[in-house]
């Protein structure tokens, strides 16, 4: 899945589906791009679908490493056993060292602590916008 100008190409049934929504027929003969923009003025700049995997994927890490729990011990790779033949696949805890920079006890450091690992996070994904802090009050 390739970008262009900050956008993700969208497949033929998401094309079709998106000019079904706008009401907009082939036969006027506009152009995908200009479909796309006009998404874009109605609903808004949307958040790269990239940028939304690594948000998602370094918070739940997280998460999980700040809770003891069997999902935790996947993770780091403590479960007993071989691995297979070959070049390794790359594993999950691949990508979030890639991405943070960091080695795994450091990545274990900094996820203890919550608010430093929201800082580790803004800076490791910086395609991605800050959410809107909802108000807790209501």
């Amino acid at each position: 899945m390739g970008a262009r100008h900050g956008h993700c190409w969208l497949s033929q049934k998401d094309k079709f589906r998106l000019r079904k929504l706008l009401r907009i027929s082939y036969l006027e003969h506009k152009t995908n791009e200009f479909v796309r923009n006009k998404a874009e003025s109605l609903v808004g700049p949307q958040e790269p679908l990239l940028a939304t995997m690594k948000r998602r994927k370094l918070k739940w890490f997280g998460h999980v490493t700040r809770h003891n729990s069997l999902c935790q011990t996947i993770m780091q790779g403590t479960v007993e056993g071989g691995r297979r033949r070959g070049r390794q696949r790359k594993s999950w805890v691949d990508n979030v060292k890639e991405w943070t920079n960091m080695n795994m006890s450091e990545l274990l450091v900094q996820a203890a602590d919550r608010t430093a690992w929201r800082r580790t996070l803004a800076s490791s994904a910086p395609g991605s916008p800050q959410r809107r802090q909802q108000s807790r009050e209501t």
